[in-house]
């Protein structure tokens, strides 16, 4: 895997990190936290000697990625077409502690709704990421409903290997893991999974890199730190103009 560095330009302590568990330690909690990874030091240098709204600037300017088009995104079922692609991403900070959740979904590969919302004041990430994956489902629904197929995109690996690898082998053991460990998130966990097999039939489950400029995981992010920050309890559709510059010039998570 390719080396990545973070610079911090708002935080507990500004600079240049070589993994994000260090540049995370600086911005959990900062509500005007400023950040961005970079594929190369020298990029990171340079980006580090300017101000974050040009850095910023520069990366939205890239970030027209459409969903079809990705060749980070692995999907559990053979590539196709999908008409709907539906991303969904949680965020929290501190992990555990105050936790939102966003959409976004697209038809034809054209941006057509934002979500936001389940507001959690005491989150984690998985929850918020599972929270997010359930939400994804529900909407899916109302598209299979009218003979449509539909991708849903997570970044949370987690997520996906819970409802798609474990969950049944869970459910035949009781709901318990080996040797009748305790599972975190069961009641989430159990929700996703009897949505799951309802769609699965009519709906692929990928994974999508996080924090790759990949625009519908990127504004799915704005969403859950929008529902996180606004403690916004009910999922409601973002109202806003749907300009995506603007939108991802907001603060991510």
């Amino acid at each position: 895997m390719a080396k990545k560095f973070y610079v911090v330009w708002q935080g507990v302590k500004p600079g240049i990190y070589t993994s994000w568990a260090q540049a995370k330690a600086q911005i959990d909690g900062q509500k005007a936290a400023q950040y961005m990874g970079f594929d190369s030091e020298a990029a990171a240098k340079k980006a580090f000697a300017a101000p974050y709204t040009l850095a910023l600037k520069q990366r939205n300017q890239k970030a027209t990625v459409k969903p079809a088009q990705v060749n980070q995104v692995t999907s559990s079922t053979p590539k196709s077409q999908h008409p709907i692609a539906i991303y969904c991403d949680g965020a929290c900070s501190p992990n555990p502690g105050k936790a939102g959740t966003g959409i976004a979904i697209y038809q034809q590969q054209q941006l057509s709704d934002l979500w936001y919302g389940l507001y959690d004041e005491h989150g984690t990430n998985n929850s918020a990421e599972l929270l997010g994956l359930l939400m994804a489902f529900r909407i899916a629904k109302t598209f299979v409903d009218r003979n449509l197929t539909v991708e849903v995109l997570s970044d949370s690996r987690y997520s996906i290997d819970c409802i798609t690898k474990w969950a049944e082998g869970w459910q035949k053991k009781g709901w318990t893991r080996g040797k009748g460990e305790e599972i975190k998130n069961l009641a989430l966990i159990k929700e996703c999974f009897n949505s799951y097999k309802s769609l699965k039939h009519a709906i692929a489950i990928s994974y999508v890199k996080g924090h790759a400029n990949i625009e519908g995981n990127e504004l799915a992010d704005r969403m859950a730190v929008l529902a996180r920050n606004s403690k916004q309890i009910e999922l409601v559709p973002y109202k806003d103009s749907l300009d995506i510059q603007t939108i991802l010039a907001m603060h991510s998570g």
